[in-house]
C-alpha cells in the first residue's frame, strides 16, 4: 500500500474520520479590544452621569445665605502715615466712619491690615483700635516673607 505523494506518514487530515485537535490556547486579543472599548465609553460617559436631578424648586420670601467669597477688606497704612482702605486715600477724621458703614454692610469681620514697614508702631496699635471700635474683630496682618528667614541684624532667640 502506499502512500499519496503529497501525505507524510502518519499525518492526519480531515478526510480521515478523527479531525484536527482542538487548540489548547485561548486567544485574548479580542477580549482585550472588547475590554478597552468599553473602557473609553466609560471614561467618556462617566462625567455625563454627575449631572444632578432636574427638579422646579419652589419660591420663597427667604434671604439668601451669606456670600463666603466676599471681596477682602484691606486698609492700609504708608511709609508717610496715610490710611487707604482698598485702594482709596481717607482722610483720619472719616476713617472711623467709613469703616463701621462698611462693618455695618459686611457679613464678614475680616479685615485685612497692610501697613509700611518703617511706620511707627504707635501708630499701627491706633489703627487697630480704630478697627475694633468699628466692628472689625479678625485683623489679618498681611506681609511679605523675607528671602533668607529673619530680617538682616535680628536673632531668633
Amino acid at each position: 500500500m502506499g502512500a499519496g505523494v503529497g501525505q507524510a506518514r502518519g499525518a492526519r487530515t480531515r478526510g480521515q474520520g478523527q479531525g484536527l485537535r482542538p487548540m489548547s490556547e485561548i486567544n485574548v486579543t479580542p477580549f482585550v479590544d472588547v475590554m478597552l472599548v468599553l473602557l473609553i465609553i466609560f471614561m467618556v460617559a462617566a462625567p455625563l452621569l454627575t449631572v444632578g436631578v432636574a427638579v422646579e424648586l419652589p419660591e420663597t420670601n427667604a434671604p439668601p445665605l451669606p456670600n463666603a467669597q466676599e471681596e477682602p477688606l484691606t486698609v492700609t497704612v504708608d511709609a508717610g502715615g496715610g490710611f487707604s482702605i482698598q485702594n482709596q486715600p481717607v482722610p483720619v477724621a472719616e476713617l472711623l466712619p467709613k469703616l463701621a458703614a462698611i462693618r455695618a454692610a459686611r457679613e464678614d469681620d475680616t479685615i485685612y491690615l497692610r501697613a509700611d514697614a518703617g511706620i511707627d508702631y504707635g501708630r499701627v496699635s491706633w489703627l487697630i483700635a480704630e478697627l475694633n471700635r468699628a466692628g472689625f474683630l479678625k485683623i489679618t496682618f498681611v506681609h511679605d516673607q523675607p528671602a533668607g528667614g529673619l530680617p538682616e541684624g535680628e536673632d531668633a532667640g
